[in-house]
Parts: structure tokens; sequence; C-alpha cells
């Protein structure tokens, strides 16, 4: 007889509070229009990406990251019509984070959050960076691929610090969330 896995409230539950914690990181931002570029922004929201893939593992950190980035997208008129595109991306942040912070026999630590983290936002960037030139400048604005890739170069900048800011605060407060919920009897299942 197959067993039903079924999903905790506790789950369901920080599921929903990484992706409300996506959500306020994404919305903490620096928006810069830059003529060449479209759009770009500095802002905290990756952050939250990695710490649900390292703290929820990789489907539920992956939910949680595409959920909270998705509905930042949907505040905004401008990123409506790409929230599911950010949902996917985002997503795969917080998957591959997960996948690699979960693998292997021993759990997560320091040194696999900070792995876990790098592959996750190189996933993102380069998801990121591909969709800014083939989707948005050849196919919707209509650029050539010399103009289409002057606005990657222009996004690389700002792609850069949310990835690094994201390196290095996602692995600090994976350690220091999983300590106090270690010692609040409170562990991540």
């Amino acid at each position: 007889m197959e067993k039903k896995q079924t999903i905790s409230t506790k789950k369901l539950v920080r599921t929903a509070l990484l992706a409300a914690l996506t959500v306020a990181g994404s919305a903490l931002r620096i928006t810069l229009p830059l003529e060449v570029a479209g759009t770009t922004s500095f802002h905290l929201g990756n952050i939250f990406c990695a710490l649900s893939g390292i703290l929820l593992g990789p489907w539920f950190g992956g939910l949680a990251a595409g959920l909270g980035s998705a509905i930042y997208d949907m505040t905004n008129p401008l990123y409506i019509p790409e929230a599911w595109i950010t949902f996917l991306f985002k997503g795969a942040y917080g998957l591959v984070a997960g996948l690699i912070a979960w693998s292997g026999k021993k759990r997560w630590n320091y040194v696999k959050s900070i792995i876990a983290t790098v592959a996750g936002a190189l996933t993102y960037a380069i998801l990121y960076l591909a969709k800014s030139y083939f989707y948005n400048g050849l196919l919707v604005q209509g650029l050539t691929a010399d103009a289409a890739l002057v606005t990657v170069i222009g996004k690389l900048p700002a792609t850069t610090f949310n990835a690094v800011v994201a390196i290095i605060f996602a692995p600090i407060l994976a350690v220091a969330i999983r300590t106090a919920l270690e010692e609040n009897h409170l562990a991540l299942e």
C-alpha cells in the first residue's frame, strides 16, 4: 500500500512567511531608469529567494521565492505582464538553492548555504539576462542584436549587486534562523 505524504501546517505557514518576506524584500528597492537598459533595480528580494530554498528545501523554497516575487510584480503595473516569468525565474532561484542546500546526507551548513546561494544567483542571473536579451530586447522591443546586448550590459551592475548582497546575507540569516529555531525546539522539517 502506498503511503500518502501530507503537507504540514508548519510547512505551509513557513512557505507563506518566506513568500511574504520576499515581497517585502523586493519592495525595498532603488529603481534606476536607464535609457539604454530600460528599468533595473537594486533590491533585497534575492536574499529571501535564496533563504527560501535553503530553509524550506527545493520545492517549497522555489514556491515561496517564485510566488513572493510574482506577487511583488503584481503590485506594479509595469511588471504585471511579466509576473509569470518572474514566478518561474525566481522560483528557479529558490529551487536551485534548495537542491544544493538539501543535497547529500549531511544537512546544510554555512558553507553549503553559500554554495547554494551562489548557484541560485547564477541560475537567476543567466535566466534574467537571457530574457532581457531575447524576450525584451529582440522580441518585444525589436532591437538589433547589438542594441539588445547593450541593454543586457546595462543590467549587469544591478544584477551583480543583487547577487552579491544575497550571497553575503542569505547564509548568515539561514544559520541564525536555523539556530534560533533549533534552540526553541522548532527545527525545520
